[in-house]
């Protein structure tokens, strides 16, 4: 409710008044008693009316917004950071207005704390910070937990940049988790009234929620045992089973800046002139024994290179470059093979910026399939075929290439892959949801919605 404030010196100008009133007019004053007396009144009388229906008003507003008495607040580092970014314009969530999600407060140690090195907001395991901003900021947000069908808990993972070569390090992820869940589990009841299985985390490193960047170890070691009847947001996925995806899981798109994205295409007309026709730029092992004994990308990488690093048709360079968004905006194909982990944030890039995406990672399970048609406009080559690049892709340009760019130019694909600071509909955090309000089943408020009606009926 709102305060009104006393105007000051309100005392001595209700003296003065008195005052007026005591001493009288002036005789010459007197021929205008009958104007002002009127005018006094129809004044009062516009006055009160005005004050009245600003009160309707705001006591109206102020009983359909959600009490923030009780409310968690948000952390003034993760506010901050959200408000260097350009405004959002904040679309209807359509049919999910009903999904209520309840985002857990924290201490910044698990999240915001990490935002102190700018990379953690940027690089390509960014998601599990895209995903947070969107939902505190969402219409699907909750602040009274006993009405959420989901329950987020936040823990940045991927932002412990290694001093020697600044990659993630993510030995600490599994004791990061296990103290999150330990201190959300001691404070409210709703982790154990589910059992874990309505809360949802985000894992956006190479394997998923097996939190190793050697496959064979992250098989070994799996999903820790506190998280496996809960939800993960992951961009781990593959077709066949695998020990690193044995827990309820959503495939995501790895984060790639919507911002960059934006700035590249105004200055590079997507559906323009292509003059690169095979671009490829990464890092590409001439000898492909990593120094742990293991073969990086299954030699898909180095077999690329020795093929056709002479072929003038193929831009490949292994060295990396700033620009080089621009250099795919100029591409026709892209090549996204498999590096340590089948997926690559070159999937999203070339889908946004225009080009034919080559993915070369033999069972790869990719992203939103109900809304992005992977079949319809990238290009799947087996890993033992990649000899046979030239030739594939020659048939496809001498086929069905314009049919393939007219489909991959949809804006609504872009849309779907590209994680924006507020949910906006068809965005990458609208298909997490969507995704989400397909496992309701799992929800504690849902299941128990779902069998009042089963008995009503």
């Amino acid at each position: 409710m709102a305060l009104h404030k006393t105007p000051p010196n309100s005392r001595g100008y209700y003296v003065k008044m008195k005052l007026l009133h005591k001493h009288g007019r002036p005789h010459h004053q007197q021929e205008k008693n009958c104007f002002h007396k009127y005018y006094k009144w129809v004044l009062w009388l516009s006055l009160s009316l005005y004050f009245f229906t600003s009160y309707l008003i705001s006591n109206n507003n102020h009983t359909k917004q959600p009490s923030h008495d009780k409310t968690t607040h948000v952390s003034r580092t993760l506010i901050e950071s959200n408000n260097t970014a350009p405004p959002q314009s904040l679309n209807s969530l359509g049919s999910l207005k009903n999904l209520k999600v309840f985002v857990y407060d924290l201490p910044p140690k698990y999240n915001t704390d990490w935002l102190s090195n700018e990379r953690c907001s940027k690089h390509l395991f960014a998601s599990e910070v895209a995903i947070h901003r969107a939902l505190l900021t969402s219409e699907v947000r909750t602040f009274d937990p006993y009405e959420a069908d989901f329950f987020f808990v936040p823990v940045y993972v991927s932002c412990n940049f290694s001093t020697v070569n600044g990659f993630p390090a993510i030995g600490h992820a599994r004791s990061l988790i296990a103290s999150a869940v330990n201190l959300l589990s001691s404070e409210y009841p709703f982790w154990n009234r589910s059992r874990g299985s309505d809360h949802v985390f985000v894992a956006s490193h190479d394997f998923g929620s097996c939190f190793h960047t050697l496959e064979d170890v992250a098989m070994a070691d799996g999903v820790p045992e506190i998280m496996r009847n809960s939800i993960v947001l992951q961009t781990f996925g593959v077709v066949y089973d695998h020990p690193c995806q044995k827990v309820e899981h959503v495939v995501i798109p790895p984060y790639v800046s919507p911002g960059t994205v934006r700035e590249t295409m105004e200055n590079s007309a997507v559906n323009g002139r292509r003059d690169i026709w095979v671009f490829f730029r990464g890092k590409m092992e001439l000898h492909p024994k990593n120094v742990s004994g293991r073969f990086y990308s299954k030699k898909v990488r180095t077999m690329i290179w020795r093929k056709f690093n002479g072929d003038r048709r193929f831009y490949l360079q292994r060295h990396r470059f700033a620009g080089y968004q621009s250099e795919i905006a100029r591409s026709v194909f892209c090549l996204c093979p498999l590096g340590w982990a089948p997926w690559s944030p070159r999937l999203v890039e070339s889908v946004a910026l225009g080009c034919v995406p080559v993915v070369i990672a033999d069972g790869i399970r990719l992203p939103f399939l109900s809304a992005v048609k992977w079949s319809e406009i990238s290009i799947t080559v087996a890993e033992s075929d990649v000899g046979r690049l030239a030739e594939i892709l020659e048939r496809v340009a001498a086929t069905n290439l314009s049919t393939i760019q007219k489909k991959l130019w949809d804006p609504a694909t872009r849309r779907a892959l590209l994680f924006n600071s507020q949910v906006e509909e068809g965005d990458a955090t609208w298909q997490v949801l969507r995704a989400l309000s397909e496992k309701i089943d799992r929800s504690y408020r849902g299941s128990r919605v779902s069998r009042q009606l089963d008995f009503d009926t």
